[in-house]
């Protein structure tokens, strides 16, 4: 019984071992025959056009995306001289920011008098009367449950300045 177990795993290792070096030979084939192809060519590069720098001019400019102010021009008053932005006084964190990105999402209140809760600059603020909003002086002089009043100083291109009121409404939950 040993004997013919032996036979069998030496016939087994004979025959495993036959036709070793034709055992790759149609792979050696096909690899002569991609070789002996012809070279193909690369396309050449694309030639791009040089970079031309754009300078953006309309930033001063109303947002396209904001409703226009609409001025009746019969009654549009000229701008003053008597009324200014104080250029001296320390700006605010929230004055760094459009007026336009910012909604009224609540109110505190207590002994000291009502805050609003305004959504914007990435964040929510707290902000009471007297607090500057806005790139346009604005400032705050009114803040009841429904909106924040603001004033803002904005120039009226002749030289003098105008308040123009703006509110910020609560923004409903939904």
């Amino acid at each position: 019984m040993r004997g013919s177990r032996l036979v069998c795993i030496v016939a087994l290792v004979g025959l495993s071992g036959c036709d070793v070096g034709n055992e790759f030979q149609d792979l050696q084939a096909y690899m002569d025959e991609v070789r002996a192809r012809p070279k193909g060519a690369i396309e050449p590069l694309p030639t791009f056009q040089p970079y031309e720098a754009f300078a953006y001019s309309a930033a001063a400019m109303r947002s396209p995306f904001q409703p226009p102010v609409k001025i009746d021009l019969a009654i549009q008053q000229g701008g003053s001289k008597d009324i200014r932005p104080d250029e001296g006084r320390v700006k605010q964190y929230l004055e760094g920011f459009n007026i336009e990105v910012f909604e009224m999402v609540g109110t505190l209140s207590n002994g000291a008098g009502m805050q609003a809760l305004v959504r914007g600059a990435g964040g929510v603020h707290r902000v009471k009367v007297g607090d500057y909003l806005g790139r346009n002086h604005g400032r705050i002089v009114r803040i009841n449950e429904a909106a924040v009043d603001v004033v803002e100083i904005v120039p009226d291109g002749e030289g003098g300045w105008l308040e123009r009121p703006r509110s910020l409404t609560l923004k409903e939950r939904s």
